[in-house]
């Protein structure tokens, strides 16, 4: 059996009907009749041999099927705007663009490192940054507001594309008044009776997990305090916290106008740093950024 030939316009018009609160809006928000709209939806319905929407119940909800092209159909559209976007900025000779956005457990600075070698080789490349809380990243990379997403994680979302662009060595950070601020190496056991900031609980944020899991392995269960400030600088958190030790990834040494003391682990965990970006897309800027660190590939929608 032959695949369908997709039609955008019935994609735009299907995700509209599965996102809206009824089949009237929907039809507002694509300014055209409801009668249309659900003649479109049945359209699409027999170009793929299934039913999309259970009408059996007094409001329209998602099959298995539909749920299923929804997930698919967000990323895709999104692609496809963002073509649309390429190829207008190239025909007027605009300069490209390329957003980059990263969770507060990458600092700005550790961001820029990696980015780097895209600014040396891409001179005409306009790029900016962008610090997102986790629960924006996803979002706002199917909304087209950003190109690229890094963050601390190894799982890749269903609609997403992932690689991971490098690993860098965990360290502590302590106050500078802290009893270990002298010290140039520290090792993780040690932790076992000190509390320990993070910036979401364990169970709601892969990096809380990786760093107590981390911890397990030293043979104790980590006294956990979630940051007061959120979206500050990893190394800031010991300043509102100065009896407790964080994990961060900056250079050992002293930080944050020396108010904080970053001491090297004897023998140091590595933490992941992700990209995630839209299937279906092509980015010059994103490919110079994973062909100079060391990638490992993850399996994407486009790759299943």
């Amino acid at each position: 059996m032959s695949s369908p030939r997709l039609d955008l316009r019935k994609l735009e018009q299907f995700v509209a009907a599965a996102s809206a609160p009824s089949l009237a809006v929907a039809a507002e928000q694509n300014f055209i009749t409801q009668q249309a709209l659900s003649v479109g939806i049945r359209s699409l319905e027999r170009e793929f041999g299934v039913e999309l929407f259970d009408r059996s119940r007094r409001k329209l909800e998602l099959t298995s099927a539909g749920r299923e092209l929804y997930e698919r159909a967000l990323p895709l559209l999104s692609g496809a705007d963002q073509m649309v976007t390429a190829v207008r900025r190239v025909a007027d000779a605009r300069t490209e663009e390329f957003t980059i956005g990263h969770s507060p457990a990458l600092s700005s600075n550790e961001v820029y490192r990696l980015v780097e070698p895209v600014i040396r080789r891409l001179p005409d490349l306009s790029v900016t940054l962008r610090q997102l809380y986790p629960s924006r990243l996803e979002p706002m990379l199917l909304d087209g507001d950003v190109d690229l997403v890094l963050r601390r994680g190894v799982a890749t979302p269903d609609s997403l594309a992932s690689a991971i662009i490098t690993y860098q060595p965990l360290r502590l950070a302590v106050n500078a008044a802290h009893e270990w601020a002298g010290r140039e190496v520290v090792d993780i056991a040690e932790l076992a009776d000190r509390p320990i900031v993070v910036w979401a609980p364990e169970r709601h944020s892969f990096y809380t997990d990786y760093l107590v899991s981390h911890c397990r392995r030293a043979g104790f269960d980590p006294t956990l305090t979630v940051s007061r400030v959120q979206g500050a600088p990893p190394t800031s958190a010991v300043i509102y916290h100065p009896d407790a030790c964080a994990f961060v990834t900056d250079e050992a040494g002293w930080a944050m106008s020396g108010e904080v003391a970053v001491i090297d682990f004897v023998a140091p965990p590595l933490v992941p740093v992700q990209g995630l970006w839209l299937p279906h897309t092509v980015s010059s800027a994103r490919n110079i950024l994973l062909s100079t660190q060391p990638v490992t590939e993850l399996q994407s929608p486009a790759d299943a």
